[in-house]
């Protein structure tokens, strides 16, 4: 696995990372009262292998079950819908849909998941909308996309020890065919021009935070594509304090800009089908923000057993 050069070799050791972006305490017990922890996977597929492993009764996150207790706030990248209804679309190579059960593994595990992807639309709108009502249902909020364009546009909002955070989600891979209408629903898409509107509208609303949370890149480059960088800088410049991706099923290390960091891929977090080390391989990002931006961050490593699901340490 490949790790940021400027890491030391004891974390490396330690089998996580931590990169500070602003002057930090060394303890924990040190941060501002208002220190908010937020915890980010990437791309969680429940279906095929995973799906089959929950039927079995196996719990998905288990493993890292000290990291979820961590954090004030989790979050995801939901890379399927969940529902019964719906038909897989023709057109798509890969058509996932995870079954109604996964919802209780994701009930008072995560807070919020992004459902801003290219798979969201695999069963069509029907599925799409199912999902979104089973995880209100759940308590498990959902953003980067949406009933309709303006309810796919807005902030996730998190209000934490006096600190408002928003966060954004966007696709902008293939298809484009299930973005989100005036009046019928999908996803959220990475048009430049209103990503940077959608950062700056949430600061004038009163966030102290911006994070967009994007899926973006080529698959299996471990390299961050001159896109990736360019939107990236785009949105920090416009506002955003931190910028965190999925979707290459790969990790792509990160950079420091403008002082504020961007994490270009997770990689995957709970996903079958992948045969190479880097395709198993995934992290989960631990992010402490207060009033002024990004505090420290710490990436975690997790590697993908036999079903798809992720464990400390690479199967044998």
């Amino acid at each position: 696995m490949r790790y940021p050069r400027r890491l030391p070799l004891l974390a490396i050791a330690a089998c996580f990372m931590l990169c500070s972006v602003a002057a930090r305490a060394d303890v924990e017990s040190e941060a501002p009262a208002d220190t908010v922890k937020l915890l980010f996977a990437g791309d969680i597929m429940l279906d095929d292998g995973p799906g089959r492993a929950i039927a079995a009764g196996r719990d998905p996150f288990a493993a890292f079950a000290h990291e979820f207790a961590w954090a004030d706030v989790r979050i995801g990248n939901l890379e399927c819908p969940i529902a019964t209804g719906g038909t897989a679309l023709d057109n798509k190579i890969y058509a996932f849909r995870a079954s109604p059960r996964v919802i209780e593994h994701l009930q008072g595990r995560f807070d919020a998941l992004s459902v801003a992807n290219n798979h969201s639309g695999d069963y069509g709108q029907e599925a799409f909308v199912e999902t979104l009502a089973l995880l209100d249902i759940a308590g498990v909020g959902s953003f980067g996309g949406g009933l309709d364009l303006k309810a796919a546009h807005a902030p996730y909002w998190i209000e934490r020890k006096g600190l408002r955070i928003a966060l954004l989600g966007y696709n902008e891979y293939k298809p484009r065919s299930f973005e989100a209408g005036p009046n019928w629903p999908g996803v959220a898409w990475s048009e430049d021009s209103h990503v940077v509107r959608d950062i700056r509208a949430a600061r004038a609303a009163g966030a102290h935070i911006v994070i967009p949370f994007m899926h973006w890149g080529w698959e299996n480059e471990e390299q961050p594509s001159s896109r990736q960088r360019q939107l990236a800088r785009l949105m920090i410049d416009a506002g955003a304090d931190a910028v965190v991706g999925t979707h290459p099923h790969v990790t792509q290390g990160e950079e420091t800009y403008a002082g504020k960091p961007i994490i270009y891929s997770l990689g995957n977090f709970v996903f079958d089908g992948f045969d190479t080390a880097a395709g198993k391989t995934g992290w989960l990002l631990r992010l402490r923000v207060g009033r002024q931006g990004v505090l420290d961050w710490e990436v975690i490593s997790a590697h993908m057993d036999g079903d798809g699901l992720p464990q400390r340490a690479p199967a044998d």
